[in-house]
């Protein structure tokens, strides 16, 4: 019956020896069952003279739904070796070790809750009734053992920032300028091609910390590399350049759907303002239309594109034609963003870009020559895209997660404790899926 007991309760080298009701759970009884206690954890001889008993009171995980509280009874020794310096010790086994209070599987499962199991240390400490600090190291162990040091090659590289807060500033009565003592923004590197997910992340948003965390991988990693995936940021640009000169630049589609989209908005105010003296409100048809005007026609249905022609048609020749000029040069936009994943001829492709720009140099309107400008600047990379259909998806996920993680701590002071529970929460693919064993 004890040795049933012994087994339930699971803690390896103690052993029951008895079971009674307490005020708060059943109190069990253990005694030292491993002879490995008795050595000397400084010269590791085994001791023969006993110094006296200790009772301590570990606590541990429910059992049966009952959290019980052990009794352990346990011995203190005295080292006889003349060349310890340790004179006395008392017994200490793995699933208790020295100095310690709580149990080694109540410190696991209280961080592997928060690497794996998506919860807050605050939730995993008032969970397993304990306090924050020991949640925190206990994560931080757990976090250690089951991410990898270093990760594995990766084929499309995809590079994003995201802002973690506010930036810090400080007054330099030197130069008489303000400095950033505290930079807000991480970048984060995710694997596109597999199913690492988000690989590192580095703290600022300059090119020589992008090139540094590339640098920190080793050449054959850095070699392995094809296709690296951004947005139309001319740091993330500059860093790959100079690194990973082999790779190809692709620019992901949706950032460049939202520029045009926010050309004809910009187009749609301007006008407005210079027409009625004032920003567009209910009544105005063009601002009626806004939502209409970034959506994408070839999500329309054709009467309700007819429509929405013959409605800025109808509008003052001042307001209507340039705004549906720059509703034409979007759309001629996505449809050549739309070739990507077809496998395209040279044709077809040139064809669409001669239309987008003969739109924009005809309009005649700022917004549509710099839209232009930018697509002109970056078309080898978008050309990347139409070829290759790689998007840069899976790292805007990401940062969604970690947006999600930050609002569940409700910030983070430490940014480096933030990049680890960012990694944790990212690279898990399903739930038990960061398991040490």
């Amino acid at each position: 019956m004890v040795e049933d007991t012994t087994r339930l309760l699971g803690l390896a080298g103690l052993a029951v020896t008895g079971v009674a009701d307490g005020p708060d759970g059943p109190v069990v009884d253990l005694v030292t069952a491993d002879e490995q206690a008795r050595r000397c954890p400084e010269c590791g001889t085994p001791a023969r003279r006993s110094k006296g008993r200790r009772v301590t009171r570990p606590r541990d995980l429910p059992v049966g739904g009952r959290r019980p509280s052990p009794r352990w009874c346990e011995r203190r020794w005295c080292c006889d070796e003349p060349g310890c310096r340790r004179g006395s010790f008392t017994e200490a086994v793995s699933a208790v070790p020295a100095r310690k209070r709580l149990t080694s599987r109540v410190r696991s499962a209280a961080g592997a809750a928060v690497t794996d199991g998506g919860r807050t240390i605050v939730q995993s400490a008032r969970d397993h009734d304990v306090s924050w600090p020991v949640v925190a190291a206990a994560f931080t162990a757990h976090a250690a053992a089951v991410l990898p040091d270093q990760p594995q090659p990766v084929e499309v590289l995809g590079i994003d920032e995201i802002r973690r807060g506010r930036p810090k500033w400080v007054l330099d009565e030197a130069t008489g300028t303000w400095q950033t003592t505290v930079d807000r923004w991480h970048v984060g590197f995710c694997d596109l091609s597999g199913g690492q997910g988000l690989l590192g992340q580095v703290e600022g948003r300059t090119a020589q910390v992008v090139a540094d965390w590339l640098l920190a991988r080793p050449r054959a990693w850095r070699d392995g590399v094809r296709h690296v995936a951004i947005d139309m940021c001319t740091i993330f640009k500059s860093a790959v350049g100079q690194v990973l000169p082999h790779a190809q630049l692709v620019v992901d589609h949706f950032h460049l759907v939202q520029l045009a989209n926010a050309t004809v908005t910009e187009v749609r105010r301007r006008v407005t303002v210079q027409v009625r003296g004032r920003r567009g409100r209910k009544g105005n048809r063009e601002w009626e239309l806004r939502n209409r005007l970034t959506r994408s026609a070839a999500r329309m249905r054709a009467e309700h594109v007819d429509d929405l022609e013959g409605e800025l048609a109808g509008l003052p020749e001042r307001i209507g034609v340039p705004i549906l000029a720059a509703w034409n040069a979007k759309e001629d936009l996505l449809d050549l963003l739309a070739l990507a994943r077809t496998h395209p001829n040279r044709e077809d492709v040139a064809d669409l870009l001669y239309r987008f720009h003969r739109r924009c140099a005809q309009a005649g309107l700022p917004e549509l020559e710099r839209l232009a400008t930018t697509v002109q600047t970056w078309w080898p990379q978008i050309l990347a895209f139409i070829r290759t259909g790689i998007t840069n998806a899976g790292s805007e996920g990401t940062n969604r997660v970690i947006k999600t993680v930050a609002r569940d701590a409700y910030g983070f002071r430490n940014p480096v404790n933030q990049r680890l529970r960012t990694r944790c929460a990212t690279t898990r693919r399903a739930r038990g899926h960061l398991d040490p064993r």
